[in-house]
Protein backbone atom coordinates (compact mmCIF):
# COMPACT_ATOMS: atom_id res chain seq x y z
CA UNK A 1 0.00 0.00 0.00
CA UNK A 2 1.25 3.09 -0.91
CA UNK A 3 -0.54 6.91 -0.30
CA UNK A 4 -1.11 8.56 -3.13
CA UNK A 5 1.83 7.62 -4.84
CA UNK A 6 1.17 7.18 -8.87
CA UNK A 7 3.45 4.28 -10.58
CA UNK A 8 6.31 6.07 -12.59
CA UNK A 9 5.40 6.12 -16.20
CA UNK A 10 8.29 5.13 -18.56
CA UNK A 11 7.19 7.73 -21.23
CA UNK A 12 7.64 10.61 -18.69
CA UNK A 13 11.76 9.32 -17.31
CA UNK A 14 13.69 11.53 -19.91
CA UNK A 15 17.33 10.18 -21.18
CA UNK A 16 20.30 12.50 -20.08
CA UNK A 17 22.80 12.45 -22.89
CA UNK A 18 26.42 10.75 -21.94
CA UNK A 19 24.68 8.46 -19.07
CA UNK A 20 23.25 4.44 -19.65
CA UNK A 21 22.13 2.23 -17.58
CA UNK A 22 22.28 -1.28 -17.95
CA UNK A 23 20.31 -4.05 -15.67
CA UNK A 24 20.58 -7.65 -15.33
CA UNK A 25 19.29 -10.65 -13.07
CA UNK A 26 21.99 -11.84 -10.54
CA UNK A 27 19.92 -13.82 -8.38
CA UNK A 28 21.84 -12.50 -5.68
CA UNK A 29 18.91 -13.19 -2.89
CA UNK A 30 15.78 -14.81 -5.23
CA UNK A 31 15.54 -15.89 -8.84
CA UNK A 32 14.39 -13.74 -11.79
CA UNK A 33 14.10 -10.29 -10.39
CA UNK A 34 16.06 -7.74 -11.92
CA UNK A 35 19.45 -7.33 -8.58
CA UNK A 36 21.61 -5.85 -10.35
CA UNK A 37 22.03 -2.39 -11.97
CA UNK A 38 25.57 -0.46 -14.39
CA UNK A 39 25.35 3.44 -14.58
CA UNK A 40 27.74 4.54 -17.17
CA UNK A 41 28.92 8.66 -17.53
CA UNK A 42 30.16 10.58 -20.51
CA UNK A 43 33.81 11.76 -20.19
CA UNK A 44 34.09 14.76 -18.21
CA UNK A 45 31.11 14.38 -16.01
CA UNK A 46 30.96 15.35 -12.23
CA UNK A 47 29.99 13.33 -9.53
CA UNK A 48 29.59 13.80 -6.03
CA UNK A 49 27.63 12.08 -2.91
CA UNK A 50 26.91 12.36 0.25
CA UNK A 51 26.90 9.26 2.39
CA UNK A 52 25.16 7.49 5.59
CA UNK A 53 26.79 8.92 9.22
CA UNK A 54 26.22 5.43 10.80
CA UNK A 55 29.34 3.94 11.84
CA UNK A 56 28.82 0.33 11.00
CA UNK A 57 28.87 2.22 7.45
CA UNK A 58 28.98 -0.37 4.65
CA UNK A 59 32.03 -1.64 2.81
CA UNK A 60 30.55 -0.12 -0.58
CA UNK A 61 30.26 2.99 0.94
CA UNK A 62 33.79 3.17 2.61
CA UNK A 63 34.86 2.51 -0.89
CA UNK A 64 32.30 5.07 -2.71
CA UNK A 65 34.19 7.73 -0.25
CA UNK A 66 37.81 6.85 -1.14
CA UNK A 67 37.16 6.45 -4.69
CA UNK A 68 35.43 10.32 -4.49
CA UNK A 69 38.35 11.28 -2.79
CA UNK A 70 40.71 10.29 -5.72
CA UNK A 71 39.39 11.75 -8.24
CA UNK A 72 41.54 13.51 -10.39
CA UNK A 73 44.29 11.63 -9.12
CA UNK A 74 42.89 8.17 -10.49
CA UNK A 75 40.91 9.59 -13.03
CA UNK A 76 36.89 10.85 -13.04
CA UNK A 77 34.21 8.42 -12.04
CA UNK A 78 33.03 7.00 -15.62
CA UNK A 79 30.34 4.23 -13.75
CA UNK A 80 28.52 3.02 -10.78
CA UNK A 81 27.20 -0.24 -9.88
CA UNK A 82 24.39 -1.01 -7.60
CA UNK A 83 23.51 -4.54 -6.25
CA UNK A 84 20.25 -5.41 -4.17
CA UNK A 85 19.51 -7.83 -1.86
CA UNK A 86 22.19 -7.77 0.10
CA UNK A 87 23.93 -4.50 2.26
CA UNK A 88 27.67 -6.11 2.04
CA UNK A 89 27.25 -4.56 5.76
CA UNK A 90 29.16 -5.89 8.75
CA UNK A 91 30.97 -8.01 6.18
CA UNK A 92 34.73 -6.56 7.90
CA UNK A 93 37.56 -7.01 5.71
CA UNK A 94 36.37 -9.77 3.25
CA UNK A 95 33.39 -7.32 2.40
CA UNK A 96 35.80 -4.63 1.48
CA UNK A 97 37.59 -7.08 -0.44
CA UNK A 98 33.91 -8.14 -2.16
CA UNK A 99 33.26 -3.99 -2.76
CA UNK A 100 36.95 -3.64 -4.41
CA UNK A 101 36.64 -6.87 -6.28
CA UNK A 102 32.90 -5.29 -7.73
CA UNK A 103 34.89 -2.32 -9.08
CA UNK A 104 37.78 -4.29 -10.69
CA UNK A 105 35.77 -6.51 -12.77
CA UNK A 106 33.26 -3.69 -13.96
CA UNK A 107 36.44 -1.44 -14.70
CA UNK A 108 38.11 -4.52 -16.53
CA UNK A 109 34.54 -4.67 -18.91
CA UNK A 110 34.46 -1.11 -19.15
CA UNK A 111 37.91 -0.80 -20.09
CA UNK A 112 38.41 1.83 -17.21
CA UNK A 113 40.55 1.93 -13.52
CA UNK A 114 38.59 0.35 -10.44
CA UNK A 115 39.16 3.76 -8.75
CA UNK A 116 36.52 5.02 -11.19
CA UNK A 117 34.16 2.62 -10.12
CA UNK A 118 31.41 3.59 -7.30
CA UNK A 119 29.94 0.64 -5.80
CA UNK A 120 26.49 0.44 -3.67
CA UNK A 121 25.38 -2.51 -2.28
CA UNK A 122 21.65 -2.68 0.04
CA UNK A 123 19.95 -5.05 0.98
CA UNK A 124 20.31 -7.66 4.05
CA UNK A 125 23.10 -6.97 6.71
CA UNK A 126 25.65 -8.89 8.10
CA UNK A 127 25.49 -11.99 5.14
CA UNK A 128 28.47 -12.19 3.08
CA UNK A 129 28.18 -10.47 -0.51
CA UNK A 130 27.80 -13.27 -3.37
CA UNK A 131 30.69 -11.95 -5.75
CA UNK A 132 30.49 -14.64 -7.71
CA UNK A 133 27.46 -13.87 -9.11
CA UNK A 134 27.67 -10.04 -9.36
CA UNK A 135 30.82 -10.58 -11.27
CA UNK A 136 28.81 -13.32 -13.44
CA UNK A 137 26.33 -11.05 -14.24
CA UNK A 138 27.96 -7.67 -14.96
CA UNK A 139 28.88 -8.55 -18.87
CA UNK A 140 25.09 -8.59 -19.20
CA UNK A 141 24.26 -5.33 -17.71
CA UNK A 142 26.83 -3.95 -19.74
CA UNK A 143 25.46 -5.65 -22.61
CA UNK A 144 21.91 -3.90 -21.57
CA UNK A 145 23.19 -0.16 -21.64
CA UNK A 146 20.91 2.40 -22.91
CA UNK A 147 19.95 5.72 -21.89
CA UNK A 148 16.21 4.71 -21.95
CA UNK A 149 16.37 2.27 -18.85
CA UNK A 150 15.17 4.77 -15.98
CA UNK A 151 12.46 2.39 -14.96
CA UNK A 152 13.89 -0.69 -14.67
CA UNK A 153 16.57 0.76 -13.12
CA UNK A 154 14.20 2.30 -10.66
CA UNK A 155 13.01 -1.10 -10.22
CA UNK A 156 16.34 -2.60 -9.98
CA UNK A 157 17.46 -1.40 -6.60
CA UNK A 158 14.31 -2.02 -4.88
CA UNK A 159 13.95 -3.82 -1.85
CA UNK A 160 11.10 -3.54 0.56
CA UNK A 161 9.80 -1.02 -1.65
CA UNK A 162 6.15 -1.71 -3.38
CA UNK A 163 7.05 -0.14 -6.53
CA UNK A 164 9.89 2.20 -8.38
CA UNK A 165 10.58 5.17 -7.32
CA UNK A 166 11.57 7.47 -10.31
CA UNK A 167 11.17 11.38 -11.88
CA UNK A 168 12.18 13.19 -14.50
CA UNK A 169 12.08 17.66 -15.01
CA UNK A 170 13.40 19.93 -17.64
CA UNK A 171 14.03 23.75 -16.42
CA UNK A 172 14.49 26.32 -18.52
CA UNK A 173 18.01 28.62 -18.17
CA UNK A 174 19.36 31.80 -19.87
CA UNK A 175 21.97 29.63 -21.22
CA UNK A 176 19.53 26.93 -22.15
CA UNK A 177 17.66 23.99 -21.25
CA UNK A 178 19.00 21.55 -18.86
CA UNK A 179 17.52 18.08 -18.28
CA UNK A 180 17.23 15.95 -14.56
CA UNK A 181 15.99 12.71 -14.00
CA UNK A 182 16.42 11.19 -10.59
CA UNK A 183 15.86 7.11 -8.90
CA UNK A 184 15.50 6.53 -5.22
CA UNK A 185 14.29 3.28 -3.44
CA UNK A 186 13.64 3.18 0.49
CA UNK A 187 10.66 2.13 2.33
CA UNK A 188 12.05 1.22 5.97
CA UNK A 189 15.42 2.04 7.72
CA UNK A 190 14.96 5.32 6.62
CA UNK A 191 15.99 8.51 9.38
CA UNK A 192 17.60 11.87 8.37
CA UNK A 193 21.08 11.51 8.89
CA UNK A 194 22.71 12.25 5.15
CA UNK A 195 20.26 11.16 2.64
CA UNK A 196 18.25 8.34 2.84
CA UNK A 197 19.08 4.89 1.57
CA UNK A 198 19.81 5.31 -2.13
CA UNK A 199 19.30 7.73 -4.83
CA UNK A 200 21.07 8.49 -8.05
CA UNK A 201 20.10 12.00 -9.60
CA UNK A 202 21.43 12.68 -13.24
CA UNK A 203 21.54 15.31 -15.30
CA UNK A 204 22.97 16.86 -18.42
CA UNK A 205 24.27 20.41 -17.09
CA UNK A 206 27.75 20.90 -16.86
CA UNK A 207 29.98 22.20 -13.63
CA UNK A 208 33.29 23.91 -12.71
CA UNK A 209 35.37 21.07 -10.56
CA UNK A 210 34.67 21.45 -7.26
CA UNK A 211 30.81 22.79 -7.45
CA UNK A 212 28.71 19.98 -7.31
CA UNK A 213 30.11 18.76 -4.16
CA UNK A 214 28.62 21.55 -1.64
CA UNK A 215 25.43 21.34 -4.24
CA UNK A 216 24.79 17.50 -3.22
CA UNK A 217 24.72 18.73 0.11
CA UNK A 218 22.46 21.12 0.04
CA UNK A 219 20.21 19.14 -2.30
CA UNK A 220 19.94 16.14 0.51
CA UNK A 221 19.30 18.66 3.32
CA UNK A 222 16.39 20.38 1.48
CA UNK A 223 15.13 16.99 0.79
CA UNK A 224 16.35 13.77 1.93
CA UNK A 225 17.52 15.10 5.12
CA UNK A 226 14.00 15.87 5.53
CA UNK A 227 12.24 12.66 6.01
CA UNK A 228 11.89 10.15 8.43
CA UNK A 229 9.96 6.86 8.61
CA UNK A 230 10.98 4.74 11.40
CA UNK A 231 14.33 6.39 13.25
CA UNK A 232 16.66 4.29 12.07
CA UNK A 233 19.43 5.21 9.70
CA UNK A 234 21.18 3.10 7.25
CA UNK A 235 24.35 1.38 6.73
CA UNK A 236 23.89 2.33 3.47
CA UNK A 237 22.37 5.21 2.93
CA UNK A 238 23.68 6.91 -0.34
CA UNK A 239 22.59 10.40 -2.68
CA UNK A 240 24.74 10.73 -5.76
CA UNK A 241 24.27 13.57 -8.46
CA UNK A 242 25.75 13.53 -11.74
CA UNK A 243 26.13 15.60 -14.30
CA UNK A 244 27.50 14.88 -17.58
CA UNK A 245 27.93 18.38 -18.99
CA UNK A 246 26.08 17.49 -21.92
CA UNK A 247 24.10 20.13 -22.19
CA UNK A 248 24.79 24.24 -23.13
CA UNK A 249 24.90 24.81 -19.75
CA UNK A 250 27.91 25.30 -18.45
CA UNK A 251 28.21 26.56 -15.32
CA UNK A 252 31.12 27.98 -13.74
CA UNK A 253 30.40 29.55 -10.18
CA UNK A 254 27.70 30.21 -7.84
CA UNK A 255 27.35 33.38 -9.56
CA UNK A 256 26.17 32.14 -12.61
CA UNK A 257 22.84 33.19 -13.52
CA UNK A 258 21.65 29.51 -14.21
CA UNK A 259 23.08 28.09 -10.77
CA UNK A 260 19.96 29.23 -8.46
CA UNK A 261 17.70 28.12 -10.91
CA UNK A 262 19.73 24.53 -11.30
CA UNK A 263 19.86 24.11 -7.77
CA UNK A 264 15.91 25.05 -7.20
CA UNK A 265 15.22 22.54 -9.67
CA UNK A 266 17.62 19.56 -8.08
CA UNK A 267 15.93 20.58 -4.99
CA UNK A 268 12.47 20.11 -6.14
CA UNK A 269 13.19 16.86 -7.74
CA UNK A 270 14.87 15.43 -4.59
CA UNK A 271 12.24 16.15 -2.84
CA UNK A 272 9.57 14.46 -5.05
CA UNK A 273 11.98 11.39 -5.08
CA UNK A 274 12.15 11.78 -1.08
CA UNK A 275 8.75 11.84 -0.45
CA UNK A 276 7.69 9.23 -2.54
CA UNK A 277 9.81 7.03 -0.27
CA UNK A 278 7.80 8.21 2.66
CA UNK A 279 4.50 7.42 0.41
CA UNK A 280 5.85 4.49 0.29
CA UNK A 281 6.82 4.07 3.65
CA UNK A 282 6.54 0.20 5.12
CA UNK A 283 2.44 -0.27 6.53
CA UNK A 284 2.19 4.06 5.55
CA UNK A 285 -1.16 4.87 5.39
CA UNK A 286 -1.10 8.74 6.28
CA UNK A 287 0.98 10.87 4.68
CA UNK A 288 2.32 13.93 7.21
CA UNK A 289 4.02 16.98 6.53
CA UNK A 290 5.54 18.95 9.57
CA UNK A 291 6.37 22.99 8.87
CA UNK A 292 7.87 24.16 11.84
CA UNK A 293 7.78 28.35 11.58
CA UNK A 294 8.36 31.48 13.82
CA UNK A 295 11.99 29.83 14.99
CA UNK A 296 15.08 31.90 15.97
CA UNK A 297 17.42 29.22 13.96
CA UNK A 298 16.65 26.90 10.93
CA UNK A 299 18.50 24.28 13.16
CA UNK A 300 16.00 24.25 15.79
CA UNK A 301 13.33 24.45 13.84
CA UNK A 302 14.46 20.69 12.74
CA UNK A 303 14.81 19.75 16.09
CA UNK A 304 11.71 20.66 16.37
CA UNK A 305 10.42 19.27 13.33
CA UNK A 306 12.92 16.00 13.87
CA UNK A 307 10.88 14.98 17.37
CA UNK A 308 7.58 15.79 16.24
CA UNK A 309 8.37 13.27 12.75
CA UNK A 310 10.45 10.57 14.94
CA UNK A 311 7.57 9.99 18.10
CA UNK A 312 6.22 6.52 17.76
CA UNK A 313 3.19 7.82 19.74
CA UNK A 314 2.52 10.97 17.47
CA UNK A 315 2.87 7.83 14.32
CA UNK A 316 0.50 5.73 15.98
CA UNK A 317 -1.81 8.62 16.93
CA UNK A 318 -2.46 9.38 12.81
CA UNK A 319 -2.81 5.67 12.21
CA UNK A 320 -5.71 5.84 14.39
CA UNK A 321 -7.00 8.55 13.34
CA UNK A 322 -6.69 9.73 17.32
CA UNK A 323 -6.60 13.69 17.86
CA UNK A 324 -4.97 12.55 21.00
CA UNK A 325 -2.40 15.96 20.41
CA UNK A 326 -0.49 16.45 23.43
CA UNK A 327 1.72 13.88 22.10
CA UNK A 328 2.65 16.62 19.65
CA UNK A 329 3.12 19.16 22.45
CA UNK A 330 5.22 16.54 24.37
CA UNK A 331 7.45 15.79 21.40
CA UNK A 332 8.23 20.01 21.06
CA UNK A 333 9.21 20.00 24.78
CA UNK A 334 11.37 17.39 24.11
CA UNK A 335 12.91 18.91 21.17
CA UNK A 336 15.60 20.34 22.51
CA UNK A 337 15.30 23.88 22.58
CA UNK A 338 15.94 24.44 26.57
CA UNK A 339 14.76 27.95 26.69
CA UNK A 340 11.99 27.52 24.53
CA UNK A 341 8.93 29.57 25.75
CA UNK A 342 6.20 27.49 25.75
CA UNK A 343 3.59 30.41 26.21
CA UNK A 344 4.06 31.43 23.08
CA UNK A 345 3.62 28.42 20.85
CA UNK A 346 1.14 28.16 18.75
CA UNK A 347 0.06 24.86 16.57
CA UNK A 348 -2.76 23.96 13.65
CA UNK A 349 -3.78 20.56 12.72
CA UNK A 350 -4.64 21.16 8.95
CA UNK A 351 -6.74 24.34 8.89
CA UNK A 352 -8.00 24.05 12.72
CA UNK A 353 -6.24 25.63 15.66
CA UNK A 354 -5.43 23.53 18.44
CA UNK A 355 -2.90 25.01 20.70
CA UNK A 356 -3.07 28.89 20.96
CA UNK A 357 -0.25 30.20 23.42
CA UNK A 358 1.10 27.09 25.01
CA UNK A 359 -2.48 25.62 25.94
CA UNK A 360 -5.68 24.13 24.15
CA UNK A 361 -7.37 26.59 22.13
CA UNK A 362 -10.80 27.99 23.43
CA UNK A 363 -12.84 27.32 20.40
CA UNK A 364 -11.21 23.81 19.63
CA UNK A 365 -13.45 21.04 19.22
CA UNK A 366 -12.01 17.04 18.96
CA UNK A 367 -14.21 17.04 16.40
CA UNK A 368 -12.40 19.08 13.94
CA UNK A 369 -9.06 17.51 14.81
CA UNK A 370 -10.74 13.91 14.10
CA UNK A 371 -11.76 15.53 10.50
CA UNK A 372 -8.40 16.70 10.01
CA UNK A 373 -6.66 12.87 11.47
CA UNK A 374 -9.17 11.17 9.20
CA UNK A 375 -7.00 12.32 5.78
CA UNK A 376 -4.71 10.51 4.19
CA UNK A 377 -2.52 13.48 3.82
CA UNK A 378 -2.30 15.80 6.78
CA UNK A 379 0.06 18.98 7.67
CA UNK A 380 1.14 19.87 11.33
CA UNK A 381 1.71 23.58 11.71
CA UNK A 382 3.90 24.76 14.47
CA UNK A 383 4.95 28.53 15.17
CA UNK A 384 7.79 28.84 18.14
CA UNK A 385 6.82 32.28 18.28
CA UNK A 386 10.42 33.24 19.05
CA UNK A 387 12.02 33.93 15.36
CA UNK A 388 11.58 34.02 11.85
CA UNK A 389 13.32 30.40 10.47
CA UNK A 390 11.40 27.99 9.20
CA UNK A 391 11.65 24.26 8.67
CA UNK A 392 9.58 21.38 6.78
CA UNK A 393 10.30 17.66 7.43
CA UNK A 394 7.87 14.50 5.84
CA UNK A 395 7.00 11.60 7.72
CA UNK A 396 4.47 8.84 7.61
CA UNK A 397 2.28 7.13 9.90
CA UNK A 398 3.17 4.09 11.82
CA UNK A 399 0.27 0.94 12.09
CA UNK A 400 0.98 -3.02 12.47
CA UNK A 401 1.63 -3.62 9.11
CA UNK A 402 5.26 -2.48 9.88
CA UNK A 403 5.96 -4.67 12.28
CA UNK A 404 4.86 -7.61 9.86
CA UNK A 405 7.13 -6.53 7.17
CA UNK A 406 10.19 -6.04 9.01
CA UNK A 407 8.96 -9.39 10.97
CA UNK A 408 9.23 -11.17 7.43
CA UNK A 409 12.15 -8.88 6.30
CA UNK A 410 14.53 -12.17 5.69
CA UNK A 411 11.94 -14.88 4.90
Amino acid sequence: MTVNLALPQKSDLKPIKGFEMGIAQAGIKKPNRKDLLVMTLAPGSQVAGVFTLNRFCAAPVQVCREHLAQEGQKGEIRALVVNTGNANAGTGEQGMKHALETCAALAKDLKLNPEQILPFSTGVILEPLPIEKIVTALPKAIANLSADHWFDAAEAIMTTDTQPKACSATVQTSAGLVTMTGICKGAGMIHPNMATMLGFIASDVGFAPGLLGNLTREVADQSFNAITIDGDTSTNDSFIIMATGQSSVQIQSIQDPSYATVRDALIALARKLAQMIVRDGEGATKFMTIEVVGGMTSEECRLVAKAVAHSPLVKTAFFASDPNLGRILAAIGYAGITDLDVGNVQMWLGDVWVAKDGGRNPSYQEADGQRVMEASEITVKIDLGRGSATQTMWTCDLSHDYVSINADYRS
